[in-house]
């Protein structure tokens, strides 16, 4: 991580632990029990590559890649998933891209900043937007970015708050009444759309 908040190092560094503790569970479990390597991955590899990715979640294709390539690759190593595309390999573990969850928790941050369940300032961040530019499916918590300097441009603020614009405002039966409501109405298959790298046109 430099000055400018630009993680390169920090999600190369990531991506290299992730990648030495998931040979490490193939090494160490002789089971084919792909239950087993499921609970495994999730348990000892993920919390490396998702831990705070609200700071640091990767904005180039290239970096989502090299994130995804831990969990692509330790997938692929569990016994009869080597001829199952990624997508598949996903859909059989019951596992959630990198991706997909990073921007659930970016929008799940964005909620408690705004109905105050951080101790943070709201309007540091951003503003309500008036309820005059709403569209039909709009909501009175539209939100318009503050204008940001070079040093936080590429941090989450900019990222999610400029998800949240879309998608919640997009996602028209989305309930804020409570944040276990509002977590549980995101639509996975719409956030899916809004991921740069998308999973049925990657590499197995």
């Amino acid at each position: 991580m430099s000055w400018w908040l630009r993680f390169a190092d920090h999600i190369a560094t990531k991506a290299q632990k992730g990648h030495q503790r998931a040979n490490l569970i193939h090494r160490c479990f002789t089971s084919k029990d792909r239950n087993l390597f499921d609970k495994a991955f999730i348990t000892y590899v993920r919390p490396i590559l998702e831990y705070n990715s609200r700071v640091w979640s990767p904005t180039s294709k290239n970096e989502i890649r090299r994130i995804k390539a831990v969990q692509r690759r330790f997938t692929k190593r569990i016994t009869g998933m080597s001829n199952l595309s990624y997508y598949s390999r996903l859909k059989e573990l019951h596992l959630e891209s990198l991706e997909l969850k990073r921007l659930c928790t970016d929008l799940l941050t964005v909620y408690k900043i705004l109905f105050g369940l951080l101790n943070t300032s709201t309007d540091v961040f951003f503003t309500p937007r008036a309820h005059t530019h709403l569209g039909l499916r709009g909501h009175p918590y539209t939100l318009d970015k503050q204008r940001c300097t070079n040093s936080v441009r590429r941090s989450f603020f900019v990222i999610a708050l400029s998800l949240c614009g879309t998608t919640c405002q997009a996602t028209y039966t989305t309930d804020f009444s409570s944040f276990q409501r509002f977590r549980k109405s995101l639509s996975n298959d719409y956030l899916t759309q809004l991921c740069k790298v998308n999973l049925m046109t990657t590499a197995v």
